[in-house]
């Protein structure tokens, strides 16, 4: 196994930027990428927030926030991003054809021991290993929003993946003090987000139905099933268009037109309303809300 020190996160989103963090955190030296020099600014700008509000409640010291923002760097040319990366956890738009375009340029880029991993919340990696010359090196890593906050990744084998591969990202979950958990075959939205998309597609029929309106949906499943956050409230806060896109990803590899996603969804991506990060989703914010 080779020891891993460099790693590379592309896509500064939602997640990119806070896997990135737990890498830097993690003591590796770490580069965030992303096409958009703004989106790297939004990245520092979210991340220093957030350290200083763990500074406040001493859940870090100030010196190894600071030592963290050392390791960690921020570039738009992917190739200074990734071309000495041990690790790529790639973090871009939930849509098979770009990730596998980032895949592709990846496997030209990196050297020929680099571990490439999607952070997919859905798509197996056996749908993007094949635009590389490593399919043995390709695997999922799972991290569940928000990555600073969530302790669970889900570690996905597939067919093509080795076994050194996988104990590796087990690894690399170690370090970040997050808990792998290995998935030993591949299946479409993995464990955790297979349950939770059940719930919020009977959540929508019983809303779309006239049973109940969906702030009362909400209201039963925190009072009476003991979950913290409503089917609503978690698609708000996860971001609309993410929940839409993976749901659109499993229709299109299952053809099931029970997993299809859902008029609401739909209309409320078109209408720009995509939860906290717009200030609307099903519930309305009095301001957009930061990671």
């Amino acid at each position: 196994m080779i020891e891993m020190e460099r790693l590379t996160v592309v896509g500064a989103g939602s997640m990119g930027h806070q896997i990135a963090m737990l890498g830097a955190l993690a003591g590796y030296e770490t580069n965030l990428h992303d096409k958009e020099e703004s989106s790297l600014h939004k990245a520092e700008e979210k991340l220093k927030g957030i350290m200083d509000k763990w500074i406040d409640k001493g859940k870090i010291s100030p010196e190894d926030s600071r030592e963290a923002f050392g390791r960690l760097h921020y570039t738009t040319d992917l190739r200074e991003a990734a071309g000495q990366a041990d690790i790529v956890i790639e973090a871009v738009v939930e849509k098979l054809e770009v990730k596998r375009e980032v895949f592709g340029q990846l496997d030209s880029i990196v050297p020929s021991h680099t571990i490439l991993a999607t952070n997919s919340s859905t798509i197996v990696s056996s749908l993007i290993a094949d635009v590389t010359t490593r399919p043995d090196k390709v695997c999922n890593m799972h991290f569940f929003f928000p990555p600073l906050v969530m302790d669970c990744v889900e570690v996905v084998k597939g067919e093509h993946t080795s076994d050194s591969t996988v104990e590796t990202a087990m690894e690399v979950c170690k370090r970040m003090n997050r808990t792998g958990v290995l998935l030993e075959k591949e299946i479409s939205g993995f464990i955790a987000n297979r349950i939770l998309f059940a719930v919020q597609r009977e959540a929508m029929h019983l809303y779309e139905e006239g049973y109940a309106d969906f702030k009362d949906i909400d209201k039963i499943v925190k009072k009476a099933l003991s979950h913290p956050l409503g089917p609503f409230e978690l698609m708000d806060l996860s971001g609309i268009d993410v929940g839409y896109y993976v749901m659109q990803q499993h229709y299109e590899e299952t053809g099931d037109p029970a997993v299809k996603p859902s008029k609401t969804l739909e209309e409320k991506l078109k209408a720009g309303e995509l939860g906290r990060k717009t200030g609307k989703g099903f519930y309305q914010y009095n301001s957009t809300v930061k990671s």
